[in-house]
């Protein structure tokens, strides 16, 4: 376990905070975007990031501008995995390890960068996975700000998931009317863990948990909007001692300027007409299986819609044989500068699995979404996507077919629903422009959290 960064003296710091990052998926990130803008603001602060060198060795490479930021130091913690452990696989196999081993992991790192430092945690900021931070911040009579990297809907699904229990378990009840926001939602929308699948699974235990422990956080931070969900905020807001919707974070912290793109997709979009394109990303964990992409391969060739496709993998698996890629009417990419082309005037829908950040840099671009969800929240998003905010539209039957695809293109693409869903999301896309805004609502929220984590404000 080593710390990283220039030694500064510890004369210029007057506070300083531990954020207990989460290492698996894409939570990392978002905690390490909040990290930074908490730094700008608060540069008589140093920031102990805290996660595994793995994690730690790709959200700061030299590259990187969080590497430019002085008052940022990083600590390893094991990954916890037992030496000699042939892994499954199974990415709950490696979570299971990670958490069991974590609490003493970070105490150990955090006593670590208070020698470094010769200052005292005074705020912990943690991905809100880590349940076990509130104990931490107990015992060490200190504020907890857990970050949620998901949308308001789920988090209010895990923080009622007692109740949900009580009303659900054991009885045919479909609808979850009582919970406020939730009157166009059914049961069979929610996350496998909460009533259905292995409620004993790491990663149900973990979210029952968090879900029972966040009343006692100092606030409770989310990468979203107050005016998206305001129904769902509010019950939040009853729920927790301060419910901050400081994102979406793809308008807080932008990304840094493009350095390549390299498949020049941008300039390729340049040559297309407005709302024609069909941009194509199934995230970085999860892929639909080889015959649910080769259809919608074959959706593509046969509709002929202009597209760019991420793909991760050997496009020449799925696409017809004897298919002949220049005659293709689209761009298959090994990786492709999403923010920027959801951006672009040319995109006219977005074909995703409906993770959180995917779904705000949507909603940002002004883009409809056409969802394939796999596990997590993703349905939930996918669900207020089509059913609460009318901004797109779920593949029919959940899976892929070649089909399923040409209708829900042809529907976006061609069809006047489609411009319907352009104005609604255009509403959300100014919502979220005016909460970033100097009096907005998000920029308040993170005046308020800047506050906590500097101790200026009472807990």
């Amino acid at each position: 376990m080593a710390g990283q960064g220039p030694k500064q003296p510890s004369t210029q710091y007057h506070h300083h905070v531990a954020a207990l990052a989460f290492p698996f998926g894409t939570h990392a990130g978002p905690l390490l975007s909040l990290v930074l803008r908490l730094a700008a603001a608060a540069p008589d602060t140093i920031f102990s990031f805290i996660t595994t060198s793995k994690a730690n060795s790709s959200l700061f490479s030299p590259t990187s501008k969080a590497s430019a930021f002085l008052n940022v130091k990083t600590y390893d913690v094991p990954d916890g995995l037992p030496e000699g452990l042939v892994p499954s696989g199974h990415p709950e196999q490696a979570i299971g390890f990670f958490l069991k081993a974590a609490p003493a992991n970070f105490r150990s790192a955090m006593k670590e960068a208070e020698a470094d430092s010769g200052l005292k945690i005074g705020c912990l900021v943690t991905d809100a996975f880590f349940w076990f931070a509130g104990d931490i911040a107990e015992e060490m009579k200190l504020p907890w700000v857990p970050l949620w990297t998901a949308g308001p809907r789920s988090l209010l699904v895990h923080a009622a998931t007692d109740l949900i229990r009580q009303r659900v378990l054991g009885t045919d009840e479909k609808t979850l009317e009582f919970l406020p926001g939730f009157s166009k939602l059914e049961v069979a929308d929610l996350p496998e863990g909460v009533v259905s699948g292995n409620l004993e699974s790491p990663i149900s235990s973990l979210l029952h948990k968090m879900g029972q422990q966040l009343p006692k956080a100092a606030a409770v931070a989310i990468n979203s909007l107050e005016e998206a969900e305001p129904d769902v905020v509010n019950e939040l807001k009853s729920r927790f001692r301060k419910f901050l919707n400081v994102g979406p974070f793809n308008l807080t912290s932008p990304s840094p300027p493009l350095l390549k793109d390299d498949s020049g997709c941008l300039e390729w979009l340049d040559k297309h007409k407005p709302a024609s394109v069909v941009y194509i990303s199934f995230g970085s964990v999860v892929r639909p299986p080889p015959h649910e992409l080769a259809a919608f391969a074959e959706a593509l060739i046969e509709s002929a819609f202009p597209f760019i496709w991420s793909f991760r993998g050997n496009p020449d698996d799925i696409l017809p044989k004897g298919c002949d890629k220049s005659s293709l009417n689209g761009k298959l990419v090994s990786w492709a500068p999403q923010v920027q082309i959801l951006e672009h005037a040319a995109v006219g829908v977005f074909v995703t699995h409906c993770g959180w950040n995917s779904t705000l840099e949507s909603i940002v671009g002004g883009v409809p979404m056409i969802g394939r969800p796999f596990f997590g929240d993703q349905i939930l998003n996918m669900r207020t996507v089509e059913t609460v905010w009318g901004i797109g539209v779920g593949i029919e039957g959940g899976v892929l077919t070649k089909h399923g695809a040409i209708k829900a293109l042809e529907l976006i693409l061609r069809g006047k629903a489609g411009n319907e869903m352009r104005e609604k999301i255009k509403v959300l896309k100014n919502l979220a422009q005016s909460a970033v805004e100097g009096d907005g609502s998000s920029s308040k929220a993170f005046n308020c959290l800047v506050d906590i984590a500097t101790n200026h404000e009472e807990v």
